[in-house]
This record gives C-alpha cells, structure tokens and sequence, in this order.
C-alpha cells in the first residue's frame, strides 16, 4: 500500500477514536470558593469512576463544557450561597452524563454525604416559599347580590333569602366551597351548560337564528360578572363535610 494512502488509512480511522474521546472528557468550571471546600476532589472522582468519563477543571468559565455558579438549575446549597448548574453544552455525552448524575439521587447523596471534619458542609438547594398574591376584586358586591338574584335564581340558591332553584344544580355556597371558585364564576359564560342562554355585552356573540336561546337569555355586562364575583367573594363556603375515606 503506498505510503500515502496508508497515512490517509490511519487518519481516517483516528478520527472516530478522537470524537468517542472527546466524548469522555468535561470541561467543568467552579468558583475558588466552591473548588477550595474540597466538594468537587470529594465527588468527581466517584463519577468518573462509575461511567468512566473524566472531568477537568477550567481556570475560566469561557468555553467551559458545565459552569458551577449562579446561574442554571439549582443544585446544592453550602459555603453560603446555593449553587447552580449551567450547561454549555447540552450535545455532549460526557456533560449530559454528568448533569444527570449531579442531578440524581446517587449524585445528590454524595453531595450531601461530604462531611470532611464530620459535619455536612451541603444540603439540598433551599426553596423560595411561595408568595400568596392577595387579589383585589374591583366589583361592587351589593350590585352583585342583585344581579346574581335576577339572573341566576332561577337555576341557583344564591343566598340565604333566595327561594327556588333547581335540584340539581348547586348553590353559591357549594359553587364557593370549590378551589377554583374564582375561575368557574369569572369565567361561568363559557361553561356548559351557560353558553346556549347567556349573553356577555361586548364578549360573547348573538345567537344564531337557526338556535336561539332555550329560555329567556341571561344577559350581563363585564362590570355585572365581576361585581357577582366580589358579592361571591363575601360569602360563607358551604361545609361538604370531611372527604369520603376508602378502604
């Protein structure tokens, strides 16, 4: 075989070689102040070890394959701060391999596992409690009560004076007691079977000719719906009692 073509053989062949290599290698780079805790000698190690894939670490973010910093997904929290995963690149094998593992049960128990003077220094990411939004209702509730009487008692119980209804069709106070009791009332015009006989000025279309409405139309403005909502909004919630328990 000439040299030449021999040379090209080899090259060629290389080159699979050098991309499964490639594939096996991370570019990772972690603050001094994260490196210098002694974590990342503590957990890498076992990593490589179980998939085979070796992590170096960078002296600058800059083209580094993962970050360890603030931004990304969280992942631990010592050393004062909570430390957060930033993958650069995604298509790579080794660094897919690692942020599972960083993520997962087993890397998530080595972390937390590392106590070099036998006190953990990490513990699981802290989460931000929730922030309960108090929503203010614009409507007028007395204009509520009154529209709510007019339009809808003759299929709801609406309060405590209200008389009629329909059997099989809940109060306002049932309607109240539901989680999503807000959503169902802002929204009720859309919900069956409401659309065939109800009328929203400026929102919802005529009848066609062809289907009219069943019954006389129930018809309201915006103003109306949201001032049902904050009459609603005052209400007692009807006590269904305890949940059903199942054995």
């Amino acid at each position: 075989m000439p040299w030449r073509i021999l040379i090209v053989a080899l090259v060629l062949g290389m080159t699979p070689m050098t991309g499964r290599a490639q594939d096996k290698l991370v570019q990772l780079y972690a603050p001094p102040a994260l490196v210098e805790t002694g974590l990342l000698r503590h957990i890498l190690p076992r990593f490589s070890l179980k998939t085979q894939v070796k992590v170096a670490l960078q002296e600058d973010a800059e083209g580094a394959d993962m970050v360890l910093g603030d931004e990304g997904r969280a992942l631990f929290h010592g050393a004062g701060r909570t430390w957060h995963m930033a993958v650069g690149r995604p298509d790579h094998s080794g660094t897919k391999r690692l942020a599972e593992w960083l993520t997962s049960q087993v890397g998530q128990r080595t972390i937390i596992g590392f106590a070099p003077e036998g006190t953990p220094l990490f513990a699981p990411p802290k989460v931000a409690a929730p922030q309960v939004a108090r929503v203010e209702l614009a409507g007028d509730p007395a204009l509520g009560q009154t529209v709510s009487r007019r339009e809808c008692g003759r299929c709801h119980v609406v309060d405590a004076a209200s008389r009629g209804g329909i059997g099989s069709t809940p109060s306002f106070a049932v309607l109240r007691s539901l989680p999503d009791w807000e959503a169902r009332f802002l929204g009720f015009y859309v919900l069956n079977p409401h659309p065939a006989f109800t009328l929203i000025d400026g929102v919802t279309p005529d009848f066609p000719i062809d289907r009219p409405s069943p019954i006389v139309p129930v018809t309201l403005t915006l103003d109306e719906v949201e001032a049902v909502l904050a009459f609603v909004a005052t209400m007692a919630a009807a006590d269904l009692g305890a949940p059903l328990q199942h054995q």
